[in-house]
């Protein structure tokens, strides 16, 4: 039934890397980069998104293009406000109405940084902001049934945050958040590089490198590329060849990173909840669980099955996106 007068509902992953924003029954309608260029002297934003993404470390002195979301949560709260404004107007339709948001948000954050989303949606146009935990989103996203009293492990790697939970009956019953996710192996990849080379990239230098190339487990073909930066000696473009197998040493410690966090959540998993995750396998989402060979290393490492959701990337979008189906059911709840 057609209610006069509610504008739309937006689902959204505020993602330390990729904003993606989803409407309900359109589904996904916008995915970019969460990077916003301003302008220091007057403090106006520049660009947004894919713009502001092509400036990183391009800028000249005024302008500056800063990622407001760090380690999964808000580290410059006036930009991440004016970021989710322009998205927020960019994907909504044109009725007078303000939307209803859910936001997800990583499982282990303090009361302090979840006013900050709020508030943060508040202001850039939202009648109401509901709040997801991630790895729940992304268990909805990746089809899985979570209402039934039977145990699924979750892990999602996003940009700032791996979110690692085991969910029955709707809830997360043992869950860790820890920040070593995509960006930290961006952050390996650029000290190695450093120190064995005494070479200088940055940050999209190593993303791609790391997408490219990156591994975490013995690849059959050792595969290279060559990558651009700045001799540290002479201060000239230098470049040099990477091969896989160096990546490997690379990534190796955050790797063992994310596979000790599930390791913990697994001895600190009921037993019945555990057999049922021995029986179904572990599911990986988000962008950061693509790397290559981190399903292997954390099979060989746990024994257990391990299956990467079929869009992985878009997961936890897609689960706040469904999760919009209940909007009203939470209204009703609140109201009584």
């Amino acid at each position: 039934m057609f209610k006069f007068g509610w504008g739309q509902d937006i689902g959204i992953d505020l993602g330390t890397a990729t904003v993606i924003a989803y409407i309900k029954g359109k589904g996904i309608v916008l995915r970019e980069p969460s990077v916003v260029a301003v302008d220091n002297n007057t403090g106006e934003v520049v660009a947004v998104g894919i713009e502001a993404r092509r400036m990183l470390g391009r800028t000249p002195g005024n302008i500056v293009a800063t990622r407001p979301l760090r380690d999964g949560v808000i580290s410059d709260y006036t930009v991440t406000e004016k970021m989710l404004k322009y998205f927020i107007k960019k994907v909504g339709d044109k009725t007078l109405f303000a939307p209803r948001i859910m936001i997800c948000i990583p499982s282990r954050v303090t009361e302090v940084e979840k006013k900050a989303v709020i508030d943060a949606a508040t202001n850039a146009g939202a009648r109401k902001v509901y709040l997801i935990e991630e790895p729940i989103a992304a268990a909805i996203g990746a089809g899985i049934d979570i209402s039934k009293p039977c145990g699924n492990m979750v892990v999602d790697i996003g940009g700032g945050t791996t979110d690692i939970a085991v969910i029955s009956l709707g809830g997360s019953v043992v869950s860790t958040s820890i920040k070593v996710a995509g960006d930290k192996f961006d952050e390996y990849l650029i000290k190695y590089i450093k120190k064995k080379y005494n070479l200088a990239i940055g940050e999209r230098t190593a993303e791609d490198l790391k997408v490219n190339v990156g591994c975490v487990y013995p690849k059959i073909q050792d595969v290279e590329m060559e990558v651009r930066g700045r001799d540290l000696t002479t201060g000239l473009p230098t470049t040099v060849t990477i091969h896989s197998s160096e990546m490997l040493v690379a990534l190796q410690e955050p790797a063992n990173m994310i596979v000790d966090a599930v390791h913990s959540v697994l001895e600190k998993t009921p037993p019945e909840l555990a057999a049922d995750i021995s029986d179904k396998g572990i599911y990986m989402t988000g962008g950061g669980c693509l790397i290559d060979g981190l399903d292997k290393l954390l099979k060989e490492r746990t024994g257990i099955n391990v299956m990467i959701a079929q869009d992985a990337v878009s997961c936890v979008a897609l689960g706040t996106g469904k999760a919009l189906d209940n909007l009203d059911y939470l209204d009703d709840k609140a109201r009584r």
